[in-house]
């Protein structure tokens, strides 16, 4: 949702100082869903029929990831990559803290004097037990894809003057999705699917995310457009420094209204 060139700008420490109202509850959100996607999604397999398309079958994690993109999205246009790069390295943390704690309850020994232990310990294992390829391949997808989604979509917001706000959330979403999935099946599967098999999967999750994104354009453009209004800021990239490592505020914040 683009906004005039002329409206008013505020430095990156007066707007911080201002503080945002929803910011906090968007980041938590963001590593709400990414949680989520982690612990519950890659336990089950599911299959939807489709007309003309058939039996579809995908791990339920995939539902989740396309809501994080979303959040990613929201976050980059309305307060800019350098607050988009705080609530990733949020996620990031969390992802670590959940994976290893989650392989901490999982290796502690259960007490013979709980009966209810013999079905809950299998359970846990079957659920939470993922093995290190995949923990790994989840962190590192995750890191690479969100932040290449981010940094696409700022400097597209450069590139468009703020204009067109669809061209950049589908096309940070074709980039980042795309990394994400490339890393993720082969550093995870390489060696235990075939080739093609792997090559298959990466190429119907990154169809399947990137058409979630594209069905939810319009949802977004109202989160954006509600946040912007009522936070009263619209955020541009042109001072940032793009570094992935970094929980500096930067970018040019310009007051609305």
């Amino acid at each position: 949702m683009p906004f005039p060139e002329a409206a008013m700008n505020a430095s990156p420490s007066a707007a911080h100082a201002r503080g945002f109202r929803y910011y906090d509850l968007l980041v938590g959100g963001m590593v709400a869903v990414l949680l989520c996607s982690n612990l519950i999604g890659p336990a089950k397999v599911c299959t939807l029929t489709l007309p003309l398309l058939g039996a579809l079958s995908f791990g339920a994690g995939n539902l989740f990831f396309p809501i994080s993109y979303i959040f990613g999205d929201v976050l980059t246009e309305v307060y800019g990559y350098a607050r988009a790069r705080r609530a990733i390295w949020a996620g990031f943390g969390a992802l670590v803290f959940a994976s290893l704690m989650s392989q901490a309850i999982i290796r502690m020994p259960p007490s013979p004097l709980e009966p209810f232990n013999a079905q809950l310990q299998p359970a846990l294992e079957l659920v939470f037990g993922s093995t290190w390829r995949i923990a790994l391949a989840s962190l590192v997808a995750y890191w690479l894809g969100d932040f290449a989604n981010s940094f696409v979509l700022a400097k597209m917001k450069l590139w468009t003057r703020g204009r067109w706000l669809w061209t950049r959330t589908i096309g940070s979403t074709v980039v980042g999705q795309g990394i994400d999935s490339l890393t993720f099946y082969p550093i995870a599967f390489l060696g235990v699917w075939e080739g093609q098999t792997i090559l298959k999967v990466i190429v119907f999750n990154w169809v399947m995310k990137v058409t979630v994104e594209v069905v939810f354009t319009p949802l977004t453009y109202a989160v954006v457009g509600f946040l912007k209004t009522r936070e009263g800021v619209d955020t541009y990239d042109r001072r940032t420094h793009f570094t992935p490592f970094s929980l500096k505020d930067e970018g040019e914040v310009r007051r609305l209204g």
